[in-house]
C-alpha cells in the first residue's frame, strides 16, 4: 500500500509536508515517516504490548497510529506545533471510530520536546530528525535521568539520522548501536534512508 492507502486504512490524514514561516532554526519541517520505511523497520524490530513509545516531533500522529494498530502498544506523541497537535487529535477521533477495541493508549502532548517529563513506563523513543542537536542533547539527558530513577532497558530509534545525532549518541552517552535497517529502493539513492537503533541496557547507568 502507498501512503494514501495506508492512511485510508487507519482513517487518518498524514500525507504531505509542511514548512513553517518564521520557524526557529532549531526545528525542522513536518514530514511523516513513509509507511514503506516503517514496514521495513518492523520486519525484525519487534515491540511488546508492555512497551511505552514516545515519538518526538510526532506531527499528525502517523507513527502513533501505525504502532498502536500493529502492536497494540501505548504511544505518546510530542508536538510543539499547536496546529499539528490539533490535527493529530482530529486523526485520533477518526481512528478511534473504527479501531476503538484495540488495547494500548494513544496520547498527544503539545509541548517542547525538552519540556516533556519522561514517564517511568516510557522505554522506546523515536526521532525523525525533528530538531537541532542542542535540543536533542537535552532530550537524551532527560531520558537518562529517568532511567536513573527506574532502571530499565531503553531504545532510541533514528530515521534519516544526522551525523550530529550519531556522533553525540556514540561518543557522549552509554547507548550502543544494536541495529541498522536500510530502506530498500530508497537507500540506494540516498544513504540517509535508514534506521539506527541504539540501546541502553538495564544496569549500565
Amino acid at each position: 500500500m502507498n501512503d494514501k492507502e495506508y492512511d485510508r486504512l487507519l482513517r487518518i490524514k498524514t500525507v504531505g509536508t509542511r514548512e513553517w514561516q518564521n520557524q526557529s532554526p532549531h526545528y525542522n519541517r513536518y514530514e511523516a515517516t513513509p509507511y514503506l520505511a516503517l514496514e521495513e523497520l518492523f520486519r525484525d524490530y519487534e515491540l511488546e504490548r508492555t512497551d511505552g513509545v514516545v515519538d518526538f516531533g510526532c506531527g499528525k500522529g502517523r507513527l502513533a497510529f501505525y504502532l498502536h494498530h500493529r502492536f497494540q502498544v501505548s504511544v505518546t506523541g510530542i508536538e510543539m506545533s499547536a496546529q499539528l497537535y490539533q490535527e493529530s487529535l482530529e486523526n485520533q477521533a477518526s481512528y478511534k471510530e473504527k479501531l476503538s477495541q484495540i488495547s494500548g493508549a494513544i496520547r498527544f502532548d503539545c509541548c517542547l520536546a525538552q519540556d516533556y517529563a519522561v514517564e517511568l513506563t516510557d522505554n522506546r523513543f523515536y526521532f525523525f530528525n525533528p530538531f537541532s542537536i542542542q535540543i536533542f542533547r537535552k532530550v537524551i539527558d532527560t531520558i537518562l535521568r529517568s532511567v536513573e530513577k527506574k532502571k530499565r532497558t531503553v531504545d532510541v530509534v533514528f530515521y534519516y539520522p544526522t551525523a550530529a545525532y550519531i556522533e553525540f549518541i556514540e561518543t557522549e552517552t552509554p547507548f550502543e548501536l544494536i541495529k541498522e535497517v536500510k530502506v530498500p529502493g530508497l537507500y540506494e539513492q540516498n544513504d540517509n534512508e535508514r534506521f539506527l537503533v541504539f540501546r541502553l541496557e538495564t544496569g549500565t547507568v
